[in-house]
């Protein structure tokens, strides 16, 4: 028998750890991650020539479905059965602010509409004791009304400048700066008007989950709310990967792998139907643990993240991330410190609010900024009203 063969023979037979390791890599990553995983749109494995614009197609599609209702809903429900909501108390635990423009594209999918029918039935299921106080914001300027904060009139209290305001924001600036000063009226009149204890600010096109309230209020219950400027509730699913410039993600990536790879080894001594030879020795733990690393990070850290739905202290709390502020929360005065560093920058393309926030966050002594995963919000607007659109928006 030629040499090669021979050591071909040793050092692959199924007794070999090696080889084991070889064959269990191989089944894994190219055959049951792909099988299980081309269609996950936050997976690497996701097949985006064959998938995405479908799928971006039929998010559209439900999405304008669930405007129309929303549309429907509020024409048709009676404003009296609905009126307890404008009936703004002062002081409350929680004040919510949702934060709206008019639309020149994706007018029919009325974002604003969908997500305070969603918010009008959260606040419904938390009986007599109000889980919130609510106040749309509605900072359109231009000559045009936002017709779905014109509907909502009658079941919710609406703010907006008063025609001088109006008329000395259409200043000729970009409109980073424009969408700054908005979010900065938002939260100054939201305060003088109620004085509430924590802010949460929702953009019009933040629908919350069905658990929002409940996680608001247990991450109010923790200490470190107090000592925080905000907490943002929502992070980009497609920003969420371990792969990412966050240095916490790389301790709970590493530590799932430990703890993956030191599970599956102590397993093999009650259950080892392959007869595999690994053992719990370092050699055998480092490449298991980088096995894990892998699959979790292939598979996609979104998908993790959803096991924590499960309860409310299962949600994680971590070092603020840079991107979007769709969903924030401002406890205690915060909100009126946040205002305060806004109005000092000026906002333009690269140096919007969210990274301004971001920055003070960072560089201001004493100041600490949170994120909470996984997210709060689902992100529904396809159409922005602050840049520009392409013609068939992608969900990536």
């Amino acid at each position: 028998m030629p040499r090669w063969k021979t050591l071909f023979s040793q050092h692959l037979r199924w007794s070999n750890t090696v080889t084991q390791a070889l064959v269990l890599s191989v089944i894994t990553f190219c055959v049951i991650l792909p099988l299980c995983c081309h269609r996950l749109l936050y997976s690497y494995y996701f097949i985006k020539t064959m998938y995405l614009d479908s799928m971006s197609e039929e998010v559209l599609h439900e999405g304008l479905v669930r405007g129309q209702d929303a549309l429907q809903f509020w024409q048709s429900t009676s404003t009296t059965a609905s009126s307890r909501f404008n009936d703004i108390a002062q002081n409350p635990e929680l004040l919510v602010i949702v934060v709206s423009v008019q639309r020149n594209e994706g007018r029919d999918f009325h974002y604003l509409l969908q997500v305070m029918r969603q918010m009008s039935g959260l606040l419904e299921s938390c009986g007599s004791q109000r889980c919130a106080e609510v106040l749309v914001c509605d900072v359109e300027s231009g000559p045009q009304e936002n017709q779905d904060a014109k509907i909502l009139e009658e079941y919710f209290k609406v703010i907006r400048r008063s025609p001088l305001e109006k008329r000395r924001n259409r200043d000729s600036v970009n409109t980073f700066e424009r969408e700054k000063r908005d979010y900065v009226f938002c939260l100054r009149k939201g305060w003088e008007l109620v004085q509430p204890k924590n802010i949460v600010v929702l953009e019009d096109d933040a629908l919350p989950k069905q658990d929002f309230f409940t996680v608001v209020k247990h991450l109010l219950s923790r200490t470190f709310a107090f000592q925080t400027l905000y907490v943002k509730l929502y992070h980009p699913e497609r920003l969420q990967r371990y792969w990412n410039p966050e240095p916490y993600r790389i301790l709970e990536w590493v530590g799932l792998g430990l703890v993956g790879a030191t599970a599956l080894l102590l397993s093999f001594s009650y259950w080892n139907p392959c007869s595999f030879s690994f053992t719990l020795s370092v050699t055998h733990l480092l490449f298991f643990t980088l096995y894990f690393m892998a699959a979790i990070e292939l598979l996609g850290r979104h998908y993790l993240l959803e096991v924590r739905r499960f309860s409310p202290q299962l949600y994680a709390v971590s070092p603020a991330t840079e991107c979007c502020t769709p969903a924030m929360l401002f406890p205690g005065n915060s909100s009126l410190r946040a205002a305060e560093y806004l109005d000092g920058s000026f906002c333009v393309k690269g140096n919007a609010k969210d990274i301004v926030l971001y920055q003070m966050a960072r560089t201001i002594p004493g100041e600490r900024a949170h994120s909470v995963e996984p997210n709060l919000i689902t992100h529904i607007g396809a159409f922005s009203s602050v840049r520009g659109n392409p013609l068939k928006p992608k969900l990536l």
